[in-house]
């Protein structure tokens, strides 16, 4: 799972933005203005059904990580959290 979801900076952060855009899921913010130290992005490629490939991008740890759960939740209610 991404930590980025229980960030304070999530919202602003250019490395959930790349994230997001590997995806294809609508930005948080268009314009992110906050570089994050030392991120550590996983990229883990997965067989899907019928012969298909997908890759999953999580950071998995930040040397800017600010803990603040639910962040993610708090800005996009309506929607479930991105595993």
């Amino acid at each position: 799972m991404c930590i980025c979801v229980d960030c304070h900076w999530v919202d602003r952060c250019q490395a959930y933005h790349a994230v997001e855009r590997q995806h294809g899921v609508p930005h948080l913010s268009a314009a992110p203005d906050f570089t994050p130290d030392q991120p550590r992005i996983h990229v883990q490629v997965l067989d899907l059904p019928a012969g298909g490939v997908g890759v999953e991008w999580d950071v998995r740890s930040c040397g800017s990580f600010l803990a603040e759960p639910d962040r993610w939740r708090l800005l996009r209610p309506d929607l479930p959290v991105p595993g």
